[in-house]
């Protein structure tokens, strides 16, 4: 039998599969200019309400500019632009390997300017990919979960909290999904390299039925709800802006390491406005490099010297040892025994 489609049905299944294949927003607004002759795209892995003020500040020297900022996690980020071409001005991830990557396989323009001087060698790669923030990957808790318990202050110390209250820590720790999170991926690959309790650690939150999360911002909530007693490697940033509110929030100061990473912007290669895009690019490094700073800019002060004061913190370098993982046999392998650890059924 022949089944015969009008043009009509035709049109609505070729919309169908299109949106299967499409990229996941998770927030999006257009930032009007006063005066509008020209529109740059952002795509970002920062929250709305924490970039904002960079926007807004960008648009107080540009007027004639208007932003459409689409929120994406780090994975959706890169679907977007390595599978899909979809077409943006700006991207800003805090997935270095995934930024990194894109500029690697010819997917960014380059940027030169005279306010890009401002920058350490060490916070950009190629003219490609330019970092703005240090952040770091922090292990949050509730305080009154840890009522009448030592606070760890290394990830040893952790271990052994976890693994001798397990009545009071089931179900109750969090960390990514680094099947689903790029950011997650990368805190994991560069715990392992760096030590190995990060496996003996997920050994033992797969024991307590570890919660796997998208992103930080649900981590955090859920240690403020109490369905969390801990996190393990949320992004810093969004933990301060949450401890600084909730007395019950705390951020436990491991002295083994903790993990620096560099959130950084790129120019798409489909950028229809590179040039706007580069005056963007040049109000991040003013915002973040220069040495007076900006009372617009969200995120920590950022540290001139690549070797920190505080020899604990371990930044992530920008370059192509950020490709290790990127590699498919080699992704699919710590994949696996990362699943192994942490999911345990």
């Amino acid at each position: 039998m022949r089944i015969l489609l009008f043009p009509s049905v035709l049109i609505v299944l070729l919309v169908s599969l299109l949106s299967a294949r499409a990229y996941e927003i998770e927030q999006h607004k257009v930032f009007p200019a006063s005066q509008e002759a020209q529109t740059l795209r952002i795509i970002s892995n920062s929250d709305i309400d924490i970039f904002a003020p960079m926007v807004e500040a960008f648009q107080r020297k540009y007027p004639s500019v208007s932003i459409d900022y689409t929120v994406v996690s780090s994975t959706e980020l890169m679907k977007a632009l390595y599978e899909e071409r979809q077409v943006f001005d700006v991207a800003i991830s805090s997935a270095m390997d995934l930024q990194v990557k894109l500029a690697n396989d010819g997917f960014t323009k380059p940027h030169s300017s005279s306010v890009a001087g401002l920058m350490p060698d060490w916070a950009r790669w190629r003219d490609h990919v330019f970092a703005f923030t240090q952040e770091p990957a922090s292990v949050v808790y509730s305080k009154s979960a840890f009522e009448g318990l030592e606070v760890p202050t290394s990830r040893q110390n952790l271990i052994s909290t976890l693994r001798n209250n397990p009545d009071r820590f089931l179900n109750k720790v969090g960390t990514y999904d680094i099947r689903q999170s790029g950011l997650g991926f990368l805190f994991a690959t560069q715990d392992a390299r760096t030590s190995d309790t990060f496996w003996r650690l997920n050994e033992v939150m797969g024991s307590l039925n570890a919660k796997l999360y998208c992103c930080s911002a649900d981590m955090i909530s859920d240690i403020t709800t109490g369905d969390l007693a801990v996190a393990y490697n949320v992004l810093g940033s969004y933990a301060s802006a949450r401890a600084a509110k909730d007395p019950d929030v705390g951020i436990l100061e491991l002295e083994d390491f903790t993990t620096l990473m560099l959130r950084s912007a790129i120019i798409p290669a489909g950028a229809e406005q590179p040039e706007i895009a580069g005056d963007f690019i040049d109000h991040l490094i003013t915002a973040s490099w220069s040495e007076e700073g900006a009372d617009y800019y969200p995120y920590p002060k950022l540290n001139h010297s690549e070797v920190a004061p505080n020899l604990s913190l371990r930044a992530i370098r920008l370059g192509p040892g950020l490709l290790v993982y990127q590699d498919n046999l080699k992704r699919q392998h710590f994949l696996q025994e990362w699943q192994n650890a942490i999911i345990q059924q």
